[in-house]
């Protein structure tokens, strides 16, 4: 594998670090304090490619590869968890599985208004009682002349509140030993489709999710993503480039809390010297690094897989399993080297600690990626 970047994905990376320390990172600690939607963020998003990246332009996106968005999620999330997490899931959990299995109507109608940033896409699988198990899925979806109606609820919805599409997952067949799913394209505005206020959460504050409902909510078959009965294909094909993301995003976390550490140590005064000079502290800066380089190759790994249209499940699930819980690591150590301000909100550490706690658990828990993994191990 070679890892060095093309031109195009480091002009990608640089243009989307300039962004984030210019636009988000000043406003990242205003955002967790108040949970407030960062729609004039988005907004420049939009303008620079970064809700579509991997999209072709005729479809409204940047034309750029699975690379070039891993390197932006990762910028992104270094300057706000929120602002990263609300990019995944319109670029990977809905632009994607439209752009993969959407038809030409589909992507002309839906797919080029939320690549472009002018709408606004999330993904709807889990339910109250159904996350990681498909099979006990309650949501169901009825034929009828023309169309489908659909009734029931999801939750964790991110983007939920504000998102004008959601690819939606119903059960369309109980007749066999296994259920059949079905994807649904479903539009804000349609009668039926209500959504609940914001969740209130441990982190990730501006990245609004919540629970929607659907009851007796008609869909034409237009807008059936993909095949009747296939929508679990589509929901495991959209999960496994939806991982890369979120292990980008752990790992933009985990290099913001080691760049601050780095930075405190070099500042902070113990015994007559910085405390950059403990061996105690450059022990735990050293494992930090290490760790966060590991989880950057292994995205980049399956991200390149991605581009060469390679199935990476079992590499997907390896990169944000130990992504995510590297996060989680780092960002505890750096609140042990920043000591008693590390405890404080004041320091920005202890937001990067909330933010990282969510990683290991939606797209797929630590427990579900580890499934994944061995299942690919013992096939």
């Amino acid at each position: 594998m070679d890892f060095e970047l093309t031109p195009e994905q480091k002009m990608i990376r640089d243009t989307a670090r300039e962004f984030a320390a210019r636009e988000i990172a000043p406003k990242a600690a205003e955002l967790d304090k108040t949970s407030r939607w960062p729609s004039e963020i988005l907004a420049k998003m939009a303008e620079l490619g970064l809700l579509g990246v991997a999209i072709p332009q005729e479809h409204g996106g940047a034309g750029m590869d699975a690379v070039s968005y891993a390197l932006a999620m990762e910028e992104v999330s270094a300057a706000c968890a929120s602002c990263g997490v609300i990019m995944s899931v319109n670029n990977s959990l809905f632009c994607d599985p439209v752009y993969k299995f959407g038809s030409a109507d589909q992507k002309e109608r839906v797919l080029q208004p939320v690549a472009s940033g002018q709408k606004l896409g999330c993904f709807g699988l889990t339910e109250p009682m159904s996350g990681s198990d498909a099979q006990t899925m309650v949501t169901n979806g009825e034929k009828t002349s023309g169309g489908w109606v659909i009734n029931g609820a999801k939750n964790w919805i991110t983007n939920g509140p504000h998102a004008d599409w959601i690819v939606v997952f119903a059960v369309t067949d109980r007749s066999g030993s296994k259920v059949k799913h079905t994807a649904f394209l479903v539009e804000r505005g349609t009668p039926g489709f209500t959504q609940n206020a914001a969740d209130h959460k441990l982190g990730i504050h501006a990245a609004h999710s919540c629970t929607v409902f659907f009851e007796n909510c008609k869909v034409p078959d237009a807008n059936v993503l993909g095949q009747a009965g296939d929508g679990f294909k589509v929901a495991m094909a959209t999960l496994d480039g939806g991982r890369i993301g979120i292990a980008c995003q752990a790992i933009g976390i985990a290099r913001a809390a080691l760049d601050k550490s780095v930075a405190y140590a070099k500042e902070r005064k113990s015994f007559g010297v910085p405390i950059a000079q403990h061996q105690a502290i450059q022990f735990m800066l050293a494992d930090m690094a290490t760790q966060l380089d590991a989880a950057r190759l292994l995205a980049w790994r399956a991200a390149t897989m991605k581009d060469k249209g390679v199935r990476h499940s079992a590499e997907s699930a390896m990169a944000k399993l130990y992504a995510s819980e590297m996060a989680t690591r780092v960002t505890h150590k750096a609140i042990q080297i920043h000591g008693g301000y590390g405890y404080s909100t004041e320091f920005p550490v202890e937001r990067h600690y909330r933010d990282a706690r969510i990683t290991e658990i939606y797209e797929g828990t630590s427990e579900i990626q580890r499934m994944v993994i061995a299942a690919n191990l013992l096939k």
